[in-house]
């Protein structure tokens, strides 16, 4: 089977989010951690962690990409439970058996995004209109077949368009909004 692993190409995320996941992780969305926030009223990391930041389940950390990557049977139920018992504990979730169906959901919904070859690099941009929280899919491919992943000189972007919102990336990394 195939899920999604935190990368790092270059150390960005570790001054955009707040925390950033550490890499080799296994990652869902984590749309469910801004279920109880009003979107409009993010600032800052928590801002970026919605518009693009995949969870690492392990740290509950944010990373800008995942990778697909084969697992095991065994990695996945490891990582449902790392998932589940996080839910209990940090989230309120009424028993390790709702948890556990909850962070199941969560990984069979990353692993729908996984129907791309391994090592393929996949981007999120999540938005909220119309009071819903909508998420779009980028695969980042090498271009001209695969090749090591370097950051800045590889990648040919299939989906939707980038989206045009821009972030200040220095100011990010001073705390500013």
């Amino acid at each position: 089977m195939k899920l999604l692993r935190t990368i790092q190409l270059d150390p960005s995320d570790t001054f955009v989010f707040d925390p950033s996941a550490e890499p080799g992780e296994w990652a869902v969305t984590g749309t469910f951690m801004f279920a109880d926030d009003d979107p409009s009223m993010l600032e800052g990391k928590a801002r970026a962690a919605f518009r693009s930041g995949f969870l690492g389940v392990a740290s509950l950390g944010w990373s800008t990409l995942v990778q697909i990557v084969e697992a095991s049977d065994d990695d996945r139920l490891a990582a449902i439970d790392t998932l589940a018992r996080h839910l209990v504990a940090d989230f309120g979730a009424p028993s390790l058996e709702h948890a556990v169906a909850a962070a199941e959901e969560e990984f069979e919904f990353a692993a729908s995004l996984c129907h791309h070859p391994l090592d393929i690099l996949i981007a999120m941009h999540r938005s909220h209109e119309d009071g819903a929280i909508r998420e779009t899919f980028r695969t980042l491919r090498p271009k001209d077949g695969p090749k090591p992943l370097r950051a800045f000189a590889f990648l040919e972007v299939e989906g939707e368009d980038e989206p045009t919102e821009q972030v200040d990336l220095a100011a990010l990394a001073k705390g500013d909004k």
